[in-house]
């Protein structure tokens, strides 16, 4: 097959600073930075560098309105410490229906995009 994913585009009201807070999130690093686009990279040398998608920023000029139909399902080391982390960047915990015996944490980035933390893997487990 000749196709791979390049990017996961996010539409945004400000892409610089949603593109900082993933960043912070994730521990990765801005690539690009222009008023009408934000590419945000794995650090080099991770074994995340040139195999998974970059995240690309783009502003719109219309809001968010509804849940999202794509979302970024994130592993932890430990889920609790990286929730309250998170949650100190400005996300924030959000209901979008789950059931409250799930095991993993819905949250929303500063711009109210839905996200979840999942649980921690047990040893052995990958």
């Amino acid at each position: 097959m000749g196709l791979r994913v390049q990017s996961v585009s996010f539409d945004c009201a400000d892409a610089v600073a949603l593109a900082r807070f993933w960043s912070e999130a994730l521990g990765w690093r801005i690539t690009y930075e222009e008023d009408d686009e934000v590419v945000i990279e794995p650090p080099v040398g991770s074994r995340e560098d040139g195999v998974v998608p970059d995240i690309l920023f783009l502003p719109v000029p219309e809001g968010k309105v509804v849940k999202n139909r794509v979302h970024l399902d994130l592993r932890p080391d430990d889920q609790a410490r990286e929730v309250a982390r998170l949650e100190a960047l400005g996300a924030e915990r959000v209901d979008v229906g789950q059931d409250e015996s799930v095991t993993w944490v819905v949250m929303a980035d500063p711009e109210g995009n839905e996200f979840c933390v999942l649980r921690a893997l047990a040893p052995g487990e990958s």
